[in-house]
């Protein structure tokens, strides 16, 4: 069994649990008001939208839905953990919060009736190598004046390997959340400047692995394994790449990535083909 006293929030199976169930609305009107308003409290109420259940899963090769809701405002905000960096995810990001955006028309209806999307994405690696900020926003605006065209479309993201303060340096309710994120599953009790905020505490206590059930417990076994081997496979290619080349490099991490992704997703990982995995698939 896992040995900490609380899940790792990064996984996806515990973000969804511990900010989408149907008891976690103050947790995640906490988190937004942080991550996207500055800590200032916005958000009166929202609706999560397909809020979790006891997952039924085995491995990568299936993913929870985003948490999402509609604040309210009437705006729709998606929230996503990643932790993997594959290729095309940037797009990914862009392609869903458009795509939240344009479905809210039926045939003839009248394009005043569209309210904004937030696209909150919340990364295990560095999205902006060359920017030290922890959270960016980005929306519509002209390239010289930056004057803003919308807000209707906004990407915010929260990039969680810049975060660099210790416990005792936390000075907003962004840096406690983010410390939330990074550093839950290596504590073994709630810090005391975390117990004064109720969200943050309400959090706590949904991640404690003893609320878990049997059947929770072993999916999120089962999701740690699976990263750890994702990494795993994605470090000995790169030593092998080093000493056989690129070419060799991206088959021998499909390889190893067969069992754990989709093909889909191992071609934008590796550059690869899909004929080409669909080769590897019916050798192995």
């Amino acid at each position: 069994m896992v040995s900490t006293m609380f899940i790792n929030p990064k996984t996806d199976f515990a973000f969804k649990k511990i900010f989408g169930s149907t008891t976690s609305k103050d947790i995640l009107i906490s988190f937004l008001n942080a991550m996207v308003y500055q800590g200032k409290d916005t958000i009166a109420d929202l609706e999560i939208l397909d809020p979790y259940q006891a997952p039924k899963i085995k491995g990568m090769k299936d993913s929870f839905l985003d948490v999402k809701a509609v604040l309210n405002d009437r705006s729709t905000v998606i929230i996503e953990m990643q932790v993997l960096n594959v290729v095309g995810f940037e797009k990914r990001v862009l392609y869903n919060a458009a795509k939240a955006y344009s479905i809210q028309l039926g045939v003839g209806d009248d394009y005043t009736l569209l309210n904004p999307v937030i696209a909150l994405t919340i990364t295990d690696f560095e999205m902006f190598p060359h920017s030290p900020k922890v959270i960016s926003t980005f929306a519509l605006r002209e390239k010289e004046e930056m004057t803003s065209y919308s807000d209707d479309i906004e990407l915010v993201f929260v990039e969680l390997p810049k975060f660099k303060k210790n416990l005792d340096g936390l000075d907003s309710l962004s840096d406690k959340w983010i410390y939330f994120l990074s550093n839950a599953n290596h504590l073994e009790s709630i810090p005391v400047s975390m117990q004064q905020e109720p969200a943050i505490n309400h959090a706590f206590q949904v991640a404690q692995q003893s609320q878990l059930s049997r059947d929770e417990l072993e999916t999120l076994e089962e999701r740690a394994r699976v990263l750890h081997d994702y990494h795993n496979a994605i470090a000995f290619a790169e030593g092998k790449a080093r000493q056989e080349g690129k070419e060799e490099a991206a088959l021998e991490i499909a390889r190893q990535l067969l069992d754990i992704l989709d093909l889909e997703t191992i071609a934008l990982k590796t550059g690869l083909s899909l004929e080409v995995l669909r080769s590897l698939t019916s050798n192995e």
